[in-house]
């Protein structure tokens, strides 16, 4: 049966330390999240909103069949589910930070979704530390901590010494999971919140370990995935030229740990050239145990093709890839292989594969499109907001075309060569 540990997210903002990248991103989201509040309260008579997902905001560390995975919770638990899953040696705060950052985005979605994030294992945000004390002591701070999250609704509030930022080593006698383990996970984690169906998003590793679920487990998990939403996603077995990349990124990881040269490789996976690497501070990469980074890679590494399994997925897709992605082409053959009635790709022109860090206002549009399809709108009182992209009040009619939104829609068939 899985356990969980809960951890107050704001809590832990409030007794990490000033010099943590990832303590910083939280406290960012924390104060974003209070502001946008206050304007919603402002402009629209009073409402809560914001408040109640900080409230109901807390993380998880769940037990599944293929070990522990952290997963973090954001809005009310009533609403429909929105699962994401980030890229390797990425967690949700350095992955969608971008995205649910952009206000008009995260009124989208929060105002619809309750935000399940889950982080692959060994790359959570925080861990405990139980302080070099007795045996007995630190059972009883153990216990402690257990029987705060089990009768109370927050995690009491622990010494600074007790939490640690960056995920704790996983020991290297435990096997490399494969990636049908990391999708079985997920199963788990949606049997834990007793979650029917879920709408996913997941970028690159993220949207492989995602599609797998919804596709290559259909036997088991049919009619689990309401919706997929991929960012650069990965559905083919790696090719040469990857799987070299990823054995010398795997070598250097091993001998190495998180050198200069790796966060190197990292940033020109997710970024374009044009665009500047401090989207993504440095001190968040180096909060990555190497270790951990390195057993993603090899399960990736490790990964097979999903390419016969697409034709039978009929949920509706929404592929986002950025023109300059090291992964453009995976997208483009996995747009070909999907019914043309069911998805659709937009193309980011100036981008990496993180479209949800450099470009997240060009998922805005195609977003709330595809979110009408299921009945989901954005709030009506951010309508008004001269700086909505989602207002049509506010747009001037030339500003639809796909040019001006930095988008190319473009037929998938101009793109790719049938056989005949």
């Amino acid at each position: 049966m899985p356990w969980v540990l809960r951890l107050g997210v704001f809590d832990l903002c409030s007794n990490s330390r000033s010099g943590s990248g990832e303590a910083m991103s939280r406290q960012r989201m924390a104060g974003g999240v209070q502001e946008r509040g206050c304007r919603d309260r402002a402009a629209g008579g009073g409402s809560d909103s914001s408040s109640e997902t900080e409230r109901n905001s807390n993380e998880h560390l769940i037990q599944t069949r293929c070990g522990s995975v952290s997963v973090s919770v954001f809005g009310d638990q009533e609403k429909p589910a929105l699962v994401t899953y980030p890229d390797v040696a990425l967690n949700y705060m350095s992955c969608f930070q971008g995205l649910f950052f952009t206000p008009e985005a995260a009124s989208l979605l929060l105002h619809n979704f309750c935000i399940y994030h889950i982080t692959p294992p060994g790359h959570e945000v925080s861990h405990l530390v139980l302080p070099p004390l007795s045996f007995h002591s630190n059972v009883v701070i153990f216990c402690f901590a257990l029987i705060g999250t089990t009768f109370s609704h927050e995690f009491p509030r622990l010494p600074q010494e007790f939490l640690q930022f960056g995920a704790a080593p996983i020991s290297m006698h435990l096997s490399v999971p494969s990636v049908d383990e990391l999708a079985d996970q997920v199963a788990d984690v949606l049997d834990f919140f007793g979650l029917a169906a879920v709408m996913c998003m997941g970028v690159t590793a993220g949207a492989y370990i995602l599609t797998l679920f919804a596709v290559c487990l259909l036997s088991r998990y049919q009619h689990r995935v309401i919706g997929l939403m991929l960012v650069s996603p990965l559905c083919k077995a790696p090719s040469w030229t990857e799987w070299f990349y990823n054995k010398v990124m795997s070598n250097l990881l091993y001998f190495y740990g998180m050198s200069g040269l790796i966060k190197d490789f990292l940033l020109q996976r997710y970024f374009s050239k044009l665009t500047d690497f401090p989207l993504i501070p440095l001190q968040l990469l180096d909060e990555r145990q190497s270790m951990n980074v390195w057993r993603f890679l090899q399960s990736m590494n490790g990964r097979h093709d999903l390419t016969e399994e697409l034709k039978k997925l009929h949920c509706r897709t929404l592929i986002f890839v950025g023109d300059s992605s090291p992964f453009h082409a995976d997208a483009l053959h996995m747009t070909s292989k999907l019914d043309r009635r069911y998805s659709a790709l937009v193309e980011v022109q100036v981008c990496g594969s993180l479209v949800t860090e450099e470009q997240p206002h060009a998922m805005l549009i195609p977003m709330e499109y595809f979110l009408m399809g299921y009945g989901l709108y954005r709030p009506c009182q951010l309508s008004l907001s001269p700086r909505s992209p989602l207002s049509p009040s506010c747009i001037s009619p030339d500003l639809y075309s796909p040019e001006s939104m930095g988008v190319k829609l473009k037929p998938i068939k101009t793109r790719i060569a049938l056989k005949s």
